[in-house]
């Protein structure tokens, strides 16, 4: 099959590719550097499928672009698909597929990465370092262990985490709307956010972007919050009222805010914009915060994840283009 893969960086091209030279039927792969949108759908014509990423632009208007060029099947290489138009999708006939399950233990070990960074004030600490400076006030953190930690979204990506930092001797208490057996097996609790919010020392968002989960944290949710209370997003940026999240800092309800994901994104991640001014004001302002940490949508990003998407991208093409749907990833 003829694939356009859209928003291609360095690493998608090594990977691909060699995930593409170990099928017994090589597909033909088109690397495109753009973003795909209304303006580049073009550059998929001739071929059968299309493969996008997080920021790509699936919309009404891209889709029937995509259909009218022959396009039969959208291959997203994440696990999100809140950028594409599902709804447009089907009634033009387009397969959107997914990659479900790539490394769930890379998302999870981030976001602990950036619970410690923040407890610990390892990134302030680093500079001090670095500058000679050896003192150790403002840098006062706490123990792990004991500390109530909420998992919101216990998919495979969040039950990792929980996991992981019951292994810390952390309390876990969840919230997903179908609960892990596995989990509760182990002792975790499942509450309703209205009880989760005010007993969650730090809190950490692993479910989907939809129509339920936008801005799931708003001035609502941060006053029913501890004071001080670590938050963590390595799910989707729309899941967090930005500027909410600035009123809790600047209220110091918020004391931690770790974050791999922003609602604005598409305009600033994956790209080195280092020499041009930063036109987000609301971004500009999360980064003069000292308890802020923000990573550009880098939890993924592991060796072994990449290898898994590349894979399961391809396979996914090529269970549709022999006709073997029910071993594909659907999400419409």
């Amino acid at each position: 099959m003829k694939v356009a893969i859209f928003s291609t960086k360095p690493y998608d091209r090594e990977f691909l590719t060699q995930a593409n030279n170990a099928l017994p039927q090589a597909h033909e792969l088109i690397f495109h550097e753009t973003q795909l949108n209304t303006q580049s759908a073009l550059l998929a014509q001739n071929c059968q499928a299309v493969c996008c990423f997080v920021n790509d632009h699936v919309d009404a208007t891209t889709l029937a672009q995509l259909a009218e060029l022959g396009v039969k099947l959208i291959a997203l290489r994440c696990a999100g698909f809140n950028q594409v138009d599902l709804t447009a999708a089907k009634k033009l006939g387009l397969l959107v597929a997914r990659v479900a399950d790539y490394s769930p233990h890379a998302v999870a070990e981030h976001a602990l990465g950036l619970m410690l960074m923040l407890n610990r004030n390892l990134h302030r600490a680093y500079h001090r370092v670095r500058e000679n400076d050896y003192s150790l006030n403002g840098l006062l953190g706490f123990d792990m262990v004991n500390k109530t930690v909420a998992v919101i979204g216990t998919g495979k990506i969040g039950a990792v985490l929980a996991t992981i930092v019951r292994g810390l001797g952390c309390r876990v208490i969840a919230y997903d709307p179908e609960p892990n057996s596995a989990l509760v097996a182990a002792g975790v609790a499942y509450l309703p956010l209205d009880q989760l919010w005010p007993q969650a020392d730090i809190i950490s968002l692993h479910c989907p972007l939809n129509t339920h989960t936008h801005h799931l944290i708003t001035n609502n949710s941060i006053a029913q919050m501890k004071n001080g209370v670590m938050l963590i997003n390595t799910g989707r940026g729309g899941l967090i009222d930005t500027k909410a999240v600035i009123d809790g800092l600047k209220s110091k309800k918020i004391g931690h805010l770790g974050l791999d994901v922003y609602e604005e994104e598409g305009d600033l991640f994956f790209e080195d914009n280092s020499n041009q001014l930063l036109q987000d004001d609301v971004f500009a302002r999360l980064l003069t915060f000292p308890n802020v940490v923000i990573t550009g949508h880098q939890a993924f990003f592991t060796r072994e994840a990449l290898t898994a998407i590349a894979r399961v991208t391809l396979a996914n093409i090529t269970h549709v283009e022999r006709g073997e749907l029910t071993q594909v990833c659907l999400v419409n």
